[in-house]
């Protein structure tokens, strides 16, 4: 048997998935930020539900235009999520021309073209909170890198070769579990 102790309000120890959401500013310009508050809902059909805290740039977007991309992060990827995550949406220095951004199939939204699984998204109901907003979507598209969808290779071949990175406890993790670095350490790797 386990046992077990009270300690302050938190969720460290249940790791996150990591997504880049990203929407387009008012000038036309890509916007990406980092996150990991994103679960999925059915409502008659597979949904997303996701809370952003604080105010941002993403935020402000995701807003006004009522949709935006969830790119799954991945090891590959890190080093530009991380940066994407710690770096002001409001300087319009952000998107650098070597950040390979493609647009969405269905909705008028950027999206990582080295992401292997990103959500377009179209936000159709929101609730505000005292310090952050959560954000019900219906998945609208979702662009999956082909060799993912080859069932000829197991399942855990496919998932090893995304490697998705995930976080807690302020600190990211690969797929096996090995310690990435910290928020804020990776972007300049």
């Amino acid at each position: 048997m386990i046992e077990k102790i009270s300690v302050p309000v938190s969720n460290d120890f249940c790791p996150q998935t990591l997504f880049c959401y990203g929407t387009y500013c008012d000038d036309g310009r890509p916007d990406f930020g980092l996150f990991c508050w994103l679960s999925y809902i059915w409502d008659r059909e597979l949904g997303v539900m996701m809370c952003i805290a604080d105010e941002k740039q993403t935020k402000d977007n995701i807003r006004k235009n009522k949709c935006f991309s969830a790119n799954l992060v991945t090891e590959k990827m890190l080093p530009l999520a991380d940066y994407l995550g710690n770096s002001d949406g409001r300087n319009s220095e952000k998107i650098t021309p070597e950040i390979a951004v493609e647009k969405g199939q269905k909705l008028d939204v950027p999206i990582l073209a080295d992401s292997p699984v990103v959500f377009e998204l179209e936000v159709v109901n929101s609730v505000a909170l005292t310090e952050g907003d959560v954000f019900f979507c219906k998945i609208r598209n979702v662009l999956m890198d082909r060799a993912l969808t080859d069932e000829s290779v197991p399942l855990e071949k496919r998932i090893a070769g995304v490697a998705p990175v995930s976080t807690t406890c302020e600190t990211y993790f690969s797929w096996g579990g090995k310690v990435l670095g910290g928020w804020g350490e990776v972007m300049g790797r």
